[in-house]
């Protein structure tokens, strides 16, 4: 369960990290299995129907030594603090995401965060269009990521409660156009953690992995979960429907 400062800035920032959320043993055995996979299997998973580029882990996706870091753990009862008992679904597909140092020398060009299910023709939706199909980010760090510009997960804090006013006004329609670059709030946050941390994350906050110039490969699991009775696209405008657990403070606050 999270405490109400956590559920707090959750409502606030639109994020909240738990620390030590997933037991020792599960994040060993998960990064075990993701170093195997990289180093011995490769990228695969490529799908040219739906514009889908290789990637790494892909005979992951619905492996219990990653599933079972979600279904099998406190993750579902800390979302479901936030989303309502019994209403979340279980995780069924969960995709390991290294990320990997940039050359040596080479400098980040900057973040630029994104929101997910904008079509570019190359992510698996069409150009064009859009769709709003989970509810939250699940992120677990398998290793620990100290510093920042280390691949670390980054949000825009309160881009949610932006993003919102922003659709009210102009309507999620223009996202037919693609990705809006209004002046965001607040400047990115780089998500510090350690192996085992748990980042929970509104679907409707800008967000994107950090360019790494660690000597590091970020390993991270993410999976995106769902409401029992998702809003579907409304929920660009009323995004607490789909949270009871925080519907309180939203009032209050």
């Amino acid at each position: 369960m999270l405490s109400h400062e956590q559920k707090q800035h959750f409502v606030t920032e639109g994020y909240v990290q738990v620390p030590d959320a997933i037991p020792v043993e599960m994040v060993e055995d998960a990064r075990r299995a993701v170093n195997h996979s990289i180093g011995n299997v490769g990228m695969g998973g490529e799908n040219a129907q739906g514009n889908r580029s290789a990637f790494f882990c892909a005979e992951l996706l619905d492996s219990p030594v990653i599933t079972d870091l979600y279904n099998k753990t406190d993750v579902m009862t800390v979302a479901e603090s936030l989303m309502g008992e019994g209403n979340v679904q279980p995780v069924e597909r969960a995709k390991p995401y290294p990320r990997f140092p940039l050359p040596l020398g080479e400098e980040p060009d900057g973040f630029r965060g994104h929101l997910d299910g904008i079509g570019n023709g190359s992510n698996g939706t069409a150009k064009g269009e859009y769709k709003r199909g989970f509810t939250a980010f699940a992120v677990i760090y398998l290793a620990d990521v100290a510093e920042p510009n280390s691949g670390n997960f980054t949000v825009h804090p309160r881009s949610h409660t932006f993003f919102r006013d922003y659709f009210l006004r102009e309507g999620h329609e223009v996202l037919k156009n693609g990705m809006p670059r209004p002046d965001l709030p607040e400047p990115p946050v780089m998500i510090t953690g350690k192996a085992g941390d748990l980042i929970l994350a509104h679907h409707q906050v800008v967000h994107g992995a950090c360019a790494n110039t660690s000597a590091n490969v970020r390993l991270a699991v993410i999976s995106r979960l769902r409401q029992r009775e998702s809003i579907g696209n409304d929920a660009y405008t009323d995004i607490w429907r789909e949270w009871p657990g925080v519907r309180d403070l939203v009032e209050v606050g």
